[in-house]
Formats: structure tokens, sequence, C-alpha cells
């Protein structure tokens, strides 16, 4: 029987010890990854070859062959978190069990201008501080919560001495025009109703008082709001705290890709035109930890390339030799290969009864 391979794998990695990914703990020889989405799949075998060499001409006399390597190598059109963290060889944090700060901007022109009164700005008014109104919540650092006399909440000094929002005014062209203005604090203000929101402003004082403001600076530090007007454009660049759909990879100089048990699916066509199911199996290999992210706007989308070295191991079902890899063929099923018609049933069970006894099943099964 001679037979072509033309067909994507659909590959499954099981553990080969307990580990954990994510914030899922996976035991020994449970599935841990399901690859449906590959673009391509190969297993490629090498051996080295040292010859003993002479006469004349320096022929090649004999031959001996050694350090067998296979390698399992597969190109994923989509990749999944648990992917990612198998691919780079890297922790897996889950917003769920640890907030994971990210980076955001915003454009906005949701701004207000106040004198010291705690008005808005009008006439003479000289700018006491800036009002800018985010549509999230921005991170800001350790900071001490308290409440002001109208009940919002409001983070002001900063406890790490770290700043994390910055504003820059935009010029009529969209470009910055101006050095980073720091956010000096926070105010959350709680929506009222079934369908309001909290509001998040951040303020830009002109003068802050040592000891207080968004760093705790140690003198008085003063912002030059002049260029604020009531129809000013910002850019702001700050973090917000994730604490639930979003992951975070964390790759470490330690840690490396792991070991797991791979079974791979597939079709092989006979010269009859019939698929028959075909299963690669390698009983431990270790994914490599070497990858490339290819980011760009033009051309195919980014493909994700895992490349596993195969070590001789024992397969599930056979513990008195170790092997690199075993092939799988299931060749096809006589009942359907060599089927003859001895008669034509029109779903009459009675005559269906006469059949042989390999058809009856098969008619039963499919029909």
């Amino acid at each position: 029987m001679k037979f072509g391979v033309r067909e994507i794998c659909d590959v499954v990695l099981k553990a080969k010890a307990a580990q954990k990914i994510g914030n899922k703990v996976f035991y020994k020889n449970e599935p841990v990854l399901y690859f449906d989405s590959l673009k391509t799949s190969s297993m490629e075998g090498a051996a080295t070859t040292v010859y003993a060499q002479g006469g004349r001409g320096n022929a090649r006399l004999v031959a001996w062959e050694g350090e067998r390597t296979v390698t399992f190598t597969m190109e994923d059109a989509l990749i999944s978190p648990a992917g990612f963290s198998i691919l780079t060889g890297a922790g897996l944090i889950d917003a769920q069990d640890k907030s994971v700060i990210m980076h955001t901007t915003e454009q906005t022109d949701k701004i207000a201008l106040m004198n010291a009164s705690n008005e808005p700005v009008s006439g003479e008014d000289a700018v006491a501080y800036v009002a800018i109104t985010l549509s999230k919540k921005p991170y800001m650092g350790k900071r001490t919560a308290t409440t002001n006399a109208s009940g919002d909440t409001v983070y002001s000094a900063a406890d790490d001495k770290e700043d994390f929002v910055y504003v820059m005014l935009l010029d009529e062209h969209g470009e910055v025009e101006s050095e980073p203005y720091i956010a000096s604090e926070l105010t959350v203000k709680k929506g009222t109703g079934t369908n309001s929101a909290d509001t998040y402003t951040i303020t830009i004082y002109a003068t802050e008082a040592a000891g207080t403001g968004s760093s705790d600076v140690s003198t008085a530090r003063k912002n030059d709001l002049s260029k604020f007007t009531a129809n000013s454009v910002v850019l702001v660049d700050y973090y917000v705290e994730q604490t639930s759909g979003a992951f975070q990879v964390d790759i470490t100089p330690d840690k490396f890709g792991g070991n797991f048990y791979l079974e791979a699916s597939t079709l092989f066509r006979s010269t009859d035109g019939v698929d028959m199911p075909a299963e690669f199996v390698i009983p431990n290999c270790k994914v490599q930890s070497n990858f490339t992210f290819t980011m760009a706007s033009s051309g195919d989308p980014s493909t994700f390339t895992f490349t596993m070295d195969a070590f001789p191991d024992y397969t599930r079902w056979n513990k008195t030799k170790k092997v690199y890899a075993a092939i799988q063929v299931l060749e096809l099923d006589q009942i359907t290969a060599d089927f003859e018609r001895l008669g034509t049933a029109h779903n009459n069970s009675a005559v269906a009864e006469t059949y042989n006894t390999q058809q009856k099943p098969y008619l039963e099964e499919n029909y």
C-alpha cells in the first residue's frame, strides 16, 4: 500500500509532570493545550555520519552513523495565553489572580480651568488648577485615599514617590507642543442612578506645596498653566489597572520551555483516494525557547512557530523500549474497502437480515 500526505496535524501537548500555567494546575498526562489552527507541521530526523577513508583518492570505506535527532516543528496561525507561555517559557499572570497594569493614551478636550475659589475661570481670573476628565480610572501608584466634602474619593500625595500620569498640550496640528505636566491628584466621583458610571478627574495645580502632589515633592513645584484654554486638547499618557479580562507573560532569564508528551493527528491518503487516520507520537519533547514575534502593517499576518526537540522515552502503551517518535497509521477497514453488493434492501430490515455478518453491522452503523 502506498499513500501520500497533504494534510495538517491537530496537535495536543500533555503534561510530562505536574505543572502550573497561569492559574491552572495540570497533572501528569493531562492535556495542556490543543492546537487546531496550525498552518504547517513537520517532523525532521537527522543523524551525523563519520567515515573511515583511505586508499587512492581517499575514498570512503566504512560509515558510522549516530547522534540521531528528531525535531517537530509547527507553525500556528493563532495563539492563546497558554500558548504564549509555552512558546516563550515564561510565567503567565491572569488579571483575576493579580492585577495587570497596562499602558494607554487618551486624547481629550474635557478640560476645566478653575480659579482659586474652585469656580470656572472667567475674566481676568488666574488659573489655579486644570481639571481633566478621563474615560478610565488611571493607576496612580501607592496613594492614600481620602474623602472630600462632596463625598468623592481623592488620591493625592504619592507614597512611593512615583509619577504615572503625564499630560501634554497639543497644537492645532495635533502635535505635542509642551513638556509633560504631572497630574497632582485623582478624584473619583461615584455615579448616581442605575446607568451612571464613575467619573475620573485628574488635577494639575499651578503651585504644588512641598510635601504634596503626585511625587510628594521636596520643594514647591510650579506649573505654567497659561497655555491652557477652554478649547485646549491634551494627550494623556497613563496606566490602567486591570483586574479581569487581561493577562501578562513575564519573560525571565531563568525560565525556559518545558517538556511535554505530544500527539499529532492527521490523514494519509492511499492510492485508492481513501483517507486513513494517522498519529504522530513523541513521548518526550521539549519546546525550544527561541521565538520571534513579527508585527507589520502589511503582508501576511504574523504566525507563531513552535520547535520541539524529541528525547527518547516510553510511549503510554509500551514500557519496554524508548523511542524518539512513533507513527501510527490505521489501514482501510476491509468491511468498507471490499464491500460487495449482495442485494438491494431499500431500508427493508427484513431483507437486510439476509446479508452476511460483515455487511449488516456496516449498514446499520452508517444508514
